[in-house]
């Protein structure tokens, strides 16, 4: 049966050919110049799968069932052969019964006698691929598989794969990722003991740029995996002269280049090269081996686009932290501080995609009246952008609440109706709106370093540990009470928080801490300490660092508890001064003549400190001013403190300033003058039993009095009062360091 076509007489002289090619266990196909079927022997009807009796003198060659994805490669071997060159290489061809087989293929130019090219010849058998092999290349792709699974991190999981990669599977390895509308490369990785010479191959961090046709630049363009199956037969150009040069002396045989494209968007580009540098079995890929780097590419780019959507959310959340969380620690007297913050090392959640470790720990340290300071630890439960925000609010509450200066179980309760106010709306199981409060546990305590007094209430938060004469135990706390935002079952009023108060002995160290500090993953036979042995272990490391400086407390701190940290971690250490603050306080009768006692007793204190003359004359000043107020006001404090109670503070915008105020008759009440000296001011204190607290008031244009507070305000670097026990407290503080 003739399988030839209207033949030109030059064709037309093989016929005597025909006889052996009917019996070669070989296709053989030839075509003309335009890529028409001319003929086709016996063993390619068998390997394609179709019938001889189909081709027709203007049948394609791309008829023979060559996949779709091969139609550039083939059209691009033609005109090399045509232009008399040799191409040698692998196909994917859908046979007519649907079945899919790898066919390697040889084309040569068929020439005229004449020496012209007239048409083209191609040979070809099945790619034959071993069980060996194909389970060679599945093992190693569910390696890459696992091992990107464990991965967060971009720079991570791109050295994972090259690894994986080289030299098990290629010699060469770059991987190429956009920045912008740059294409950069992020990974060079080459075979053990050989790196590209100076001024080849573009370095980790360049800008690569292919020039148009090039097979890499094909493949981003297209998003399409391709296969050079030879370099001594591709028609692709090289992206440089060095590059060729180089291609050539390390003697590239064969590459593959595979966009990295997850969503429709493209990441940028994986390129895997074979050369002689290593002595493999086959120097070549073929279109089973281009499948499977598709394949890989396709792990990568999901793998690559986890990592940058986890590092954004993790920038996102660490923003939060960093601007949310004190920027510096103020300056205080008689007491050292050191803080630290660390997120937990990544996660990835089995079946719930990426989990920030970046969350709602914080601490704060605030100044209050008179040198006295506010210490905070806190933790809002949950991880993220959303827990770093619920913090930042409840920060910022915070502050704005101990200014009041009031006590530390007043301030949690205010802190724990705030948390309810900034509820996040849910949906109950009815589909009504529901709000469900953050979970916070917090810690607030007030010290003033003059009295080493430590007045505090907790939250649900773990108990600070006291670092004391080379021990390092568990600060005893009578009550830690509910959590922020949780109420018991059944109870409508308000949480309680237990106010307690503890004196610091000279020199003792307090470590406050969130959970992370604790908690930790578990090892690597599955076991978990429990909480008692965890705080055992740190416990008895930071022992040793009793005495030590508050920074090298905190760093041993960060380090004592092994395993890696399942949480975000806050840590503050703070310790009291050695030495006795200098502070002087006498109590006065409420008498109109101990105004003159008081600014002598205030007078004489600053120059035994070497205050500064005219900050001493400004200060006395403002004693007479305060200590005037409180004489003057004491006897019209006749309202009983019980019934004062019920409604609070009264405020009052009574003159200070009466003529005459000599004159009033008071009853048996006294006020208290407390000075203290810090290294840069100095602080005043009255203490009176009357509740009402001074605020400033406009004086008319002849009014006698009603300035003294609007002078105090004036001339005060910081003023204030606070409700104290037995009444209230009036300070002011006058900087002794001109800034």
């Amino acid at each position: 049966m003739k399988r030839w076509g209207d033949l030109s007489e030059d064709a037309a002289d093989h016929l005597a050919a025909e006889s052996v090619l009917d019996h070669a266990e070989m296709a053989v196909v030839v075509t003309d110049r335009f890529s028409n079927l001319l003929y086709w022997n016996p063993f390619a009807e068998k390997l394609f799968g179709r019938p001889g009796k189909s081709v027709a003198s203007d049948t394609s060659v791309l008829s023979l069932g060559i996949l779709e994805k091969d139609h550039p490669l083939a059209i691009e071997l033609a005109k090399h052969v045509l232009k008399g060159g040799v191409w040698e290489g692998t196909f994917d061809v859908r046979r007519g019964d649907g079945t899919i087989v790898y066919v390697r293929a040889q084309a040569v130019p068929l020439r005229h006698s004449s020496g012209s090219v007239t048409g083209i010849v191609i040979t070809a058998r099945e790619a034959l691929r071993s069980n060996e092999r194909e389970k060679d290349r599945f093992g190693l792709l569910e390696r890459i598989g696992e091992r990107l699974a464990g991965s967060l991190y971009v720079e991570e999981t791109l050295k994972r794969v090259a690894e994986m990669l080289v030299p098990q599977f290629a010699d060469h390895c770059f991987i190429e990722l956009m920045e912008g509308d740059r294409l950069v490369r992020r990974v060079s990785q080459h075979v053990q003991g050989w790196t590209p010479p100076p001024g080849s191959w573009k370095p980790v961090g360049a800008e690569i740029r292919y020039p148009p046709g090039h097979y890499a630049e094909v493949a981003m363009r297209r998003q399409e995996t391709i296969l050079v199956e030879d370099f001594s037969s591709s028609s692709f150009p090289a992206p440089s002269e060095n590059s060729a040069k180089l291609c050539g002396e390390v003697g590239m045989t064969s590459a593959i280049v595979a966009p990295l494209c997850v969503r429709g968007e493209t990441l940028g580009q994986m390129y895997l090269g074979l050369s002689n540098l290593t002595d493999r079995r086959s120097p070549h890929y073929d279109a089973f081996d281009r499948d499977f780097v598709g394949a890989i590419a396709t792990r990568v780019a999901l793998a690559i686009d986890n990592a940058l959507l986890f590092e954004e959310e993790r920038h996102t959340a660490e923003s939060f932290q960093k601007h949310l969380l004190p920027r510096a620690l103020p300056k205080l007297d008689g007491l050292q501080i050191a803080v630290r913050y660390y997120p937990a090392a990544p996660l990835a959640s089995h079946g719930q995609g990426i989990q920030t470790q970046v969350g709602g720990d914080w601490y704060d340290v605030i100044p209050l009246s008179a040198g006295r300071v506010g210490i905070v630890i806190g933790d809002v439960e949950g991880r993220g952008a959303r827990a770093a925000a619920i913090m930042g609010q409840l920060r910022a509450a915070l502050r704005a609440f101990a200014q009041d200066d009031k006590s530390p179980a007043d301030i949690l309760a205010r802190l724990d109706e705030w948390t309810r106010i900034i509820a996040t709306p849910e949906k109950d199981d009815n589909g009504a709106d529901v709000s469900v409060p953050p979970i916070v546990t917090c810690q607030y305590l007030v010290y003033d370093a003059w009295s080493r007094t430590l007045s505090f209430a907790n939250a649900g938060h773990a108990p600070p540990l006291l670092l004391v004469d080379g021990q390092c135990v568990e600060m005893d706390i009578e009550e830690v009470g509910q959590p922020l935002g949780v109420r018991a079952k059944g109870l409508h009023a308000d949480l309680v928080y237990k106010e307690q108060t503890r004196v610091l002995p000279p020199g003792a160290a307090l470590l406050l801490y969130t959970d992370g500090l604790v908690d930790r993953r578990p090892n690597r036979d599955g076991q978990m300490p429990s909480d008692e042995e965890t705080l055992g272990v740190l416990c008895e490391k930071l022992a040793k660092y009793a005495d030590a400086e508050v920074e090298r407390v905190a760093d041993a701190a960060t380090v004592a508890v092994p395993g890696e940290i399942d949480d975000d971690m806050a840590i503050l250490v703070v310790r009291s001064s050695q030495a006795d603050l200098d502070v002087e306080e006498r109590t006065f009768p409420a008498q109109p003549i101990m105004v003159g006692e008081a600014r002598r007793m205030a007078s004489e204190a600053f120059d035994a400190w070497n205050v500064p003359e005219e900050r001493a004359e400004l200060a006395c000043l403002l004693v007479s001013e305060v200590v005037t107020n409180v004489v003057l006001h004491a006897a019209s404090a006749s309202v009983p403190r019980r019934e004062l109670t019920v409604d609070g503070p009264l405020p009052f915008d009574e003159s200070w300033d009466v003529p005459g105020f000599e004159d009033e008759v008071v009853g048996e009440k006294e006020f208290t003058l407390r000075l203290r000296r810090g290294d840069e001011a100095v602080w005043v204190e009255v203490f009176d039993q009357d509740l009402r607290l001074p605020r400033i008031r406009s004086a008319g244009e002849n009014d006698e009095g009603g300035r003294g507070l609007y002078l105090v305000d004036q001339l005060a670097r910081r003023w204030g009062s606070r409700p104290t026990r037995e009444g209230k407290a009036v300070w002011f503080e006058i900087p002794t360091r001109s800034r």
